[in-house]
């Protein structure tokens, strides 16, 4: 009797690491990543990420990268210093 069968369906997806770092001077949060490539800016984290989960994939079709199935990872950097 033959053996089963198993389909498994495998889907490709691209990550990217977005890292969103506070700028104390300008007072605004920034993201980047060169590999897209993009660079952002916002005073608000929340505002920062929807602009960048809008803008990436557009960025990816214009760099005729893949632009379905994107992961983004979003990395946080902010820096306090103690006096």
């Amino acid at each position: 009797m033959p053996l089963p069968l198993f389909h498994a369906i495998v889907t490709y997806m691209d990550e990217y690491e977005i890292l969103l770092v506070w700028d104390d001077e300008a007072a605004r949060w920034i993201a980047e990543n060169d590999d897209i490539p993009i660079a952002l800016e916002s005073d608000s984290l929340d505002v920062l990420i929807d602009r960048v989960r809008i803008a990436v994939p557009e960025l990816l079709e214009l760099n005729g990268k893949n632009h379905i199935n994107v992961a983004l990872n979003f990395k946080m950097e902010r820096q306090t210093v103690m006096v």
